[in-house]
């Protein structure tokens, strides 16, 4: 009857680390436990490992008596696993074969043809100057992977520094943050949306504070949009009235063609009904989109390539009216 083992499965941990843990210090001579453990030959294990036999053995007797315990039993030329070394052996394949794949992982990671991209990017840009940047950017780059992020800016900022993204297309620019580095890429004008049937729905232009007193609808707060919307308002003389707040721009344009309020909002890509955007020209609602990245912490290969790649959209971005 096959010998269970369960009754030895410890629940996952993470090591603990500093000078003196065990796992610190037996570290350096698993491989090459693991080595004997599979050929059951100390000599033939030395040759695989391309280490002299003498410093092979002295290091698996360091490691017996680190544990307390004997790992082999020795039969002339041959040793066999104890119960012990059995109990360790299983431990350390799966030790090894984690550490490899992690190793293959990070090394892909990294591949300039095939390697992997964080990009995060704002809600707004997702419909056309993403989808077109990624197409222009394979077209060279064909096998880059890429994980597509779409948040808040303040969010996708907070991310980028704990390095879970590469780069990030966001608006308004971070100023004074030394952790980041930012680029300007485009301009993007900002319509007041009203519904069809608003009284303002005849005109082509207005003035931002000629609205000063109507129901807005917005994103929430953190949102870029947001941000930029209340800074425009605070221009023109006043602070809006949310009268609804949203995540998506599309959803606030349904809103407004509603009748629920009035919105500073991107163009849209097709015409929605319901709704009529107007011209502002004072102030001037245009937003700034630029690229993101960490400062200090160097790219790997494909995202240096991405990066460049955005970088000479500039001015080319966004399709401007």
């Amino acid at each position: 009857m096959a010998e269970s083992t369960g009754e030895f499965e410890l629940p996952h941990r993470l090591a603990e680390l500093g000078p003196e843990p065990p796992a610190v210090r037996l570290a350096p001579q698993l491989a090459q436990f693991a080595a004997v453990a599979r050929l059951e030959h100390v000599t033939q294990a030395a040759v695989v490992l391309g280490m002299p036999q003498p410093t092979l053995s002295r290091a698996v007797a360091r490691l017996e008596a680190e544990l307390g315990v004997d790992l082999l039993a020795r039969q002339g030329r041959t040793v066999r696993l104890t119960r012990a070394g059995r109990l360790l052996r299983a431990s350390v394949e799966r030790a090894l074969a984690e550490l490899e794949r992690g190793a293959e992982a990070a090394r892909a990671e990294a591949d300039p043809a095939a390697g992997r991209v964080a990009f995060g990017f704002l809600h707004t840009m997702g419909t056309d100057a993403v989808p077109a940047l990624l197409r222009g950017f394979r077209a060279a780059h064909p096998q880059v992977r890429f994980q597509l992020v779409q948040d808040y800016v303040g969010a996708m900022l907070e991310r980028l520094k704990d390095g879970e993204l590469d780069l990030c297309l966001v608006s308004p620019l971070p100023e004074d943050d030394p952790a980041l580095v930012a680029r300007p890429l485009d301009e993007q004008r900002l319509y007041l949306v009203v519904p069809a049937d608003h009284r303002l729905a005849g005109r082509r232009r207005i003035r931002l504070a000629e609205v000063a007193e109507e129901p807005f609808v917005g994103l929430e707060r953190g949102y870029g949009l947001r941000a930029i919307t209340d800074g425009f308002c605070a221009e023109a003389g006043f602070a809006p009235r949310i009268a609804f707040e949203g995540e998506e721009a599309e959803t606030l344009r349904g809103l407004v063609a509603a009748g629920l309020g009035v919105a500073l909002l991107p163009p849209a890509l097709v015409a929605r009904p319901g709704v009529v955007e107007l011209e502002v020209t004072a102030p001037r609602t245009r937003r700034a989109i630029g690229l993101a990245w960490a400062a200090g912490r160097p790219p790997t290969p494909p995202v240096a390539a991405f990066r460049d790649f955005v970088l000479s959209r500039r001015g080319r971005l966004l399709q401007h009216d």
